[in-house]
């Protein structure tokens, strides 16, 4: 973690002081002008109202204390279905949601999320049978250790 981001994070600590929002990432990006990205998540999501008072007070803190002498971008944001779950609270958020988990051995698995623990998931994982159009499901039980992301998927039915 890079000073600027520790620094983020301890103003983050004071802000963002109600315990059912957290901070999923803090992104810093560019080199002449900085883009600095904050993800915030709540257990019922966030609503643009939050993330933009956080931001608001964020950047406020920021100029105070004259933490960039350099002109930068702060974003302030839920993660989007697009950004991959990324702490044990976002995926207990999304238990009973369809999911792809990709694993760091390059297996791919879908289905729907039915437990977390400290350990791993547990994932009612659909396995389409060679020569048949019926799906099989499967309880598989995947380590957090192997998983290299994780997705929501968005089922327009």
């Amino acid at each position: 973690m890079s000073g600027l981001e520790e620094k983020i994070q301890s103003y983050l600590a004071e802000i963002i002081t109600e315990p059912e929002y957290f901070i999923v990432d803090i992104v810093i990006s560019g080199n002449d002008k900085l883009k600095i990205v904050v993800l915030v998540d709540g257990d019922n999501g966030v609503s643009i109202d939050f993330c933009a008072s956080v931001s608001r007070q964020l950047g406020h803190k920021m100029e105070e204390d004259e933490v960039l002498e350099k002109a930068y971008v702060l974003e302030v944001s839920s993660p989007g279905l697009d950004h991959p779950l990324m702490n044990a609270r976002q995926y207990q958020k999304n238990i009973g949601r369809k999911v792809k988990v990709d694993t760091k051995e390059s297996k791919s698995i879908r289905g729907e999320l039915l437990e977390v623990s400290e350990d791993f998931i547990l994932v009612n994982q659909e396995i389409k049978e060679k020569g048949k159009k019926k799906i099989k499901h499967e309880e598989t039980k995947v380590p957090f250790d192997i998983i290299d992301k994780t997705k929501v998927l968005v089922s327009f039915k």
